[in-house]
C-alpha cells in the first residue's frame, strides 16, 4: 500500500480527523512548490512512514500534490489545493442568472469540463494498463461533458425558448431548479467520468497493506461515494445562497435597494462553496472499506478481519 494509503489508514478514519486534515491540505501556497520538491517530499515521506508534526510541509504536500496509486505528481490546476481557486470563480459565473442561453452554455461548459478533469485525474488508477488515457476514454469524457452542459444551462433555455415573463415561474426555474440540478450532475460527471472503476473493479488490500485482488464492487462503492460527496458540494452551494436571496427579496431593505441582491449573491456563493469543499472531501474517508459479505467470493478469504480497504480517489 502506497504511504499516502497508509496515512489515511492511521489518521483518516473519522469525519472530524479528515476535515481536520483537508483544512490542511487545501492551502494554495503548496501549488508554489515545484514538481521536483513535491517528489523529494514524497520520497522522504515514503521513506519515514509516518511523520512527525515538524513535517507538517512534507506530509501536505505528499497528500495533496501525489496521486496515491501511481504516485505520480498530479498536473497544478487539478490538485485538491488548486480546486478553490481554479473553480470558484466559474462556480460563481454559472450559477449567476444569465440573460442569454449562450452564456449559459459557456459557463456550464467550463464548469463541466473543469469537474471532468478533477474527476479523471483524482480517480483510482490502480487497475489501468498505460499511464496515456485511450481515446474512447477521452471521446466518453467529451460526451459526458456535452451533456452535462446542455442539461446545465436547461433553466435559462426553458426561460428563453418559453418566453417565460411570470414572476413566480422565474423564480422557480432561477432558484429552485438549479438546487437538485446542480447536485444531480455533479453527481453524474463523477459517476460517468469514473465509470471504468466500476466495471473493472479497483485494487483492494488486507489490513496489513497488501493487495489482495481487484474488485468490481469496491469499485462501485468508490464511485457512488464520490458522486454523492460531490453532490453535496455543489447541491449545497446552489441551496443556501438561492434559498437566503429569496427571503431576503422579501424584505423591505432588498425591495428598495435590489442592487445589494447581486453582491449578496456573489459572496455568499463563493462563501458557501470554499466552506463545503473541505466538508465534501471528508464525508467519506479516503481509505474506503468495504464488508467482506460485499465482495466477490474469491476475495472473502483474504478479509481475515472481516473488511477489504481501497483508495477511494477524489
Amino acid at each position: 500500500m502506497e504511504a499516502n494509503l497508509l496515512f489515511w489508514k492511521s489518521r483518516g478514519q473519522s469525519f472530524v480527523s479528515r476535515l481536520q486534515i483537508w483544512v490542511d491540505l487545501l492551502d494554495p501556497f503548496s501549488l508554489l512548490c515545484s514538481d521536483v520538491e513535491i517528489q523529494k517530499a514524497h520520497a522522504r515521506f515514503e521513506a519515514g512512514g509516518n511523520v512527525n508534526e515538524q513535517d507538517g510541509d512534507t506530509l501536505t504536500l505528499s497528500l495533496s500534490s501525489v496521486h496515491a496509486d501511481s504516485a505520480d505528481v498530479l498536473p497544478l490546476v487539478f490538485r485538491p489545493p488548486a480546486f478553490l481557486p481554479v473553480s470558484a470563480p466559474v462556480v460563481v459565473a454559472s450559477f449567476l442568472p444569465h440573460s442569454t442561453v449562450k452564456s449559459a452554455l459557456f459557463w456550464q461548459f467550463l464548469l463541466q469540463s473543469y469537474s471532468a478533469g478533477f474527476n479523471h485525474t483524482n480517480r483510482n488508477s490502480s487497475c489501468e494498463q498505460g499511464r496515456k488515457t485511450s481515446l474512447k476514454k477521452l471521446l466518453f469524457i467529451g460526451g459526458t461533458v456535452t451533456y452535462a452542459t446542455c442539461a446545465g444551462a436547461l433553466p435559462q433555455i426553458f426561460i428563453n425558448r418559453l418566453s417565460l415573463r411570470t414572476p413566480q415561474i422565474q423564480q422557480f426555474f432561477r432558484f429552485i431548479l438549479p438546487i437538485p440540478l446542480s447536485a444531480a450532475l455533479a453527481f453524474f460527471n463523477v459517476f460517468m467520468v469514473r465509470s471504468e472503476e466500476s466495471e473493472t473493479g479497483i485494487q483492494v488490500f488486507d489490513s496489513d497493506g497488501n493487495s489482495v485482488g481487484v474488485s468490481k464492487a469496491a469499485g462501485q462503492k468508490a464511485v457512488r461515494e464520490t458522486a454523492l460527496s460531490r453532490a453535496a458540494l455543489f447541491g449545497t452551494t446552489a441551496a443556501v445562497p438561492n434559498l437566503l436571496l429569496l427571503q431576503l427579496q422579501r424584505t423591505r431593505l432588498f425591495q428598495t435597494n435590489s442592487l445589494l441582491l447581486a453582491p449578496v449573491r456573489h459572496i455568499s456563493l463563493a462563501l458557501v462553496f470554499g466552506l463545503m469543499i473541505p466538508v465534501s472531501f471528508s464525508l467519506f474517508p479516503q481509505l474506503g472499506t468495504i464488508q467482506k459479505e460485499s465482495v466477490e467470493e474469491e476475495l472473502q478469504a483474504a478479509a481475515v478481519d472481516g473488511r477489504l480497504f481501497y483508495h477511494r480517489g477524489l
